[in-house]
């Protein structure tokens, strides 16, 4: 009777056990820099295809790089979609349309601060704490810090897949590659020794290999 007993609970335990979550996070940052700021329609591209692969439970922010980006003044948008179908759209099309009102409305930042954008974004999705956590950057991924910033600090990227989009070519980097290259290394270098997983997509044609 006892052996019986005890195997039925230990048949049982599995159904004890807490649900693992499959949910998805993702932040996309979007340079408003004068040297990018004429890229920033992109957002709007990636944002809607990121919208159209989120599901119930996903969550989403679209957040600014200006000249001092940790703080969460410089998200434009932020979302945790309901597990019900209609809200879930409304609460899509809402999203949407604070993303196109701050693509029309957005002036050129004198600085780039990557860095704290960067900071931000872990903070916002550690907090969510998605199954998934992705980082979207949409950059030229040259940080230019105004006075006083300090980021010379490390980034814990741990279970972060960050992807660097439509990184454009500076007049310099045309009369040198190495500088752009040099660029990208150093961010990939930065992102892996945090523990995270680095790549870039230029060809936003392709997002496929996304979320």
């Amino acid at each position: 009777m006892r052996r019986a007993l005890l195997l039925g609970i230990a048949l049982a335990l599995p159904a004890c056990t807490a649900p693992q979550t499959h949910n998805t996070g993702v932040y996309l940052l979007v340079d408003t820099s004068g040297s990018y700021n004429r890229n920033i329609t992109k957002a709007e591209q990636i944002t809607l295809y990121a919208l159209s692969r989120l599901q119930s439970e996903d969550s989403i922010a679209v957040a600014r790089i200006d000249t001092g980006s940790f703080t969460e003044k410089d998200i434009i948008a932020k979302a945790t979609f309901d597990d019900r179908p209609s809200t879930a759209n409304a609460q899509k099309r809402a999203f949407a349309g604070r993303v196109e009102k701050f693509i029309d409305q957005s002036p050129p930042a004198p600085f780039t601060d990557i860095t704290g954008g960067l900071l931000q974004a872990i903070e916002f999705l550690n907090e969510k704490h998605p199954a998934h956590k992705e980082i979207l950057i949409l950059s030229d991924m040259k940080e230019d810090l105004g006075k006083g910033y300090v980021r010379n600090i490390p980034l814990d990227f741990t279970g972060f897949d960050v992807v660097a989009l439509n990184v454009t070519k500076l007049h310099s980097d045309n009369l040198d590659p190495r500088l752009y290259l040099g660029r990208l290394d150093e961010w990939r270098a930065r992102v892996e020794k945090g523990g995270g997983h680095w790549r870039v997509i230029n060809d936003l044609d392709h997002l496929d290999g996304l979320l």
